[in-house]
């Protein structure tokens, strides 16, 4: 069984739950082999669901809105992008006990993305920038203007202000929290994004990006996904880049001062809240944003 208990009002979610929703609801894929995958991250418990699909299924509620969104933007999107992208084939809904709307993707090969096969490479470094250079260029007014919702709008830095000043108290002593501070100071007080809102995907790093024959294959994970200030895009550059592949990316992109400054802001940002949440259970998040957070500090 996956999952946790009611105590933080997260739902059950084993294999017995998964099988029930989908025979029920797609009953064309009902009795396809489900295999568990772990780890899946922290959002969402996820099976194989034969050789071809995924089932996703949100397991804390700031995930619920991830398979409407995915499934209404992805298969638009996806056509105007160098590298692959999960293509939904279908939404479920609640039922059996399980609260939330749920996700049938199209399963992508590959292995997730780590600092020692690509951190050094400039190659990949290139290739995601153009990545998010065509997001980008993703027109945002194809959006109608009764679908312009909450959560297709950027956030502001200054929104993360005061949890990221707790969390740099809280790490006081693991890292330098003068220079954190020094960082994010300038990071809130760099000039703001001045041009029309532009394509994001929100939550880009290591673990959302997939390999396949040591290069870059796959983004996954778009949960994220919204229009405004891309430098929240920025984070890969901190999660998984060198000092000579990061300034190949950011010169591959065209960032400015002012978006590189903030870029580093959301990746402090980022980095300091996953860590706070989780580098005490989960040794792979601790090496992953002690680096992101180190790295954000040397710029």
């Amino acid at each position: 069984m996956v999952g946790v208990g009611t105590a933080d009002a997260r739902p059950w979610i084993d294999e017995a739950l998964v099988r029930r929703l989908v025979d029920t609801q797609f009953p064309q894929w009902a009795g396809l082999p489900l295999k568990l995958l772990d780890p899946a991250g922290s959002d969402h418990v996820i099976y194989r669901l034969g050789e071809e699909l995924t089932v996703r299924l949100p397991c804390h509620a700031g995930a619920i809105g991830q398979a409407r969104k995915e499934f209404q933007w992805l298969p638009r999107l996806a056509p105007h992008v160098p590298l692959a992208i999960p293509v939904p084939v279908g939404v479920g809904d609640p039922d059996f006990g399980y609260p939330w709307p749920w996700a049938v993707s199209r399963w992508l090969d590959g292995e997730v993305a780590t600092v020692d096969a690509l951190g050094d490479s400039s190659r990949a470094a290139v290739e995601l920038a153009q990545f998010l250079g065509a997001l980008q260029r993703f027109a945002p007014e194809d959006i109608p203007a009764e679908n312009s919702r909450d959560d297709l709008t950027g956030r502001p830095l200054s929104d993360r202000d005061r949890a990221t000043r707790v969390a740099i108290a809280e790490v006081d002593g693991v890292f330098d929290a003068t220079a954190m501070t020094e960082l994010w100071n300038a990071a809130l007080s760099a000039p703001g994004w001045d041009h029309s809102p532009v394509w994001f995907h929100g939550d880009f790093h290591t673990g959302n990006l997939l390999t396949s024959g040591g290069r870059l294959s796959a983004v996954i994970d778009f949960g994220g996904l919204g229009t405004g200030d891309p430098a929240c895009d920025l984070m890969i550059a901190f999660t998984l880049m060198s000092a000579d592949s990061r300034a190949a990316f950011r010169d591959a992109l065209g960032v400015d001062d002012a978006a590189w400054m903030r870029g580093r802001g959301w990746a402090l940002a980022t980095g300091l809240n996953a860590y706070a949440s989780y580098a005490a259970v989960n040794p792979r998040v601790a090496a992953q944003t002690t680096r992101q957070i180190t790295q954000a500090l040397i710029g």
